[in-house]
């Protein structure tokens, strides 16, 4: 797993690369939770999420955002860090240029990011969203949602409570031409505490689904 150095707006932000074996692979970006709550791209839902991506053949990329680990700048409160994520994107899609397909994941503070990236990229084929605390941020911008994913949380979250996560589904899921599909972790809190292997499980089955869908023409 190669360690990188590209260049963000701020200056050189760091990560890790897997690269896929096949030239034509699609791509996968793997955005962490709040910096300044100990958000890294090492944080250990991040982590698993890069490897189910690179188990099944993409090219994926995790990284530090402004101000965390070697990445330089400072902190910016999400309007940074969504200008970091474009061009970690860009970054992946240039070195993958013959890529079939690409994907957007976030954890927490990185589900937000996410998500905002999802809305100036159309070709994004698909997202998971873990825990996007809709209490926290603004997800007005989702208007409309551009692409169909997956939105998991745990019912026992108290930093992004169940009801505020429902009421995101609930306002995307009236949107047409889209597939939001939701998933609860029973007992899960906000970091998964004894729950992270089956919520990667629970991620790589709905990927696993989804490509297979549009391999077949659809699920888009």
């Amino acid at each position: 797993m190669p360690e990188v150095i590209f260049n963000g707006p701020e200056g050189r932000l760091e990560g890790r690369y897997q690269p896929g074996k096949e030239p034509n692979a699609p791509i996968a970006i793997v955005l962490h939770p709040h910096p300044q709550f100990g958000g890294t791209m090492n944080n250990q839902i991040v982590y698993n999420l890069f490897y189910m991506f690179a188990e099944r053949g993409f090219s994926v990329l995790r990284f530090n955002s402004r101000g965390v680990g070697r990445s330089q700048g400072v902190f910016d409160h999400g309007i940074g860090e969504l200008s970091d994520a474009a061009a970690a994107l860009d970054w992946l899609q240039i070195i993958n240029r013959e890529s079939r397909g690409c994907w957007i994941a976030g954890f927490s503070f990185g589900a937000w990011i996410g998500m905002q990236l999802l809305m100036r990229r159309p070709e994004v084929e698909g997202f998971i969203s873990v825990s996007p605390p809709e209490n926290l941020y603004d997800f007005s911008f989702l208007a409309p949602c551009p692409s169909s994913g997956l939105i998991i949380h745990g019912d026992k979250d108290r930093v992004a409570p169940p009801q505020s996560v429902q009421k995101l589904v609930d306002k995307l899921k009236t949107q047409k031409g889209i597939t939001i599909e939701q998933q609860i972790v029973e007992g899960a809190n906000h970091f998964y505490e004894g729950k992270i292997d089956e919520l990667t499980t629970a991620c790589a089955e709905y990927l696993d689904r989804r490509r297979q869908e549009i391999a077949d023409g659809g699920g888009r």
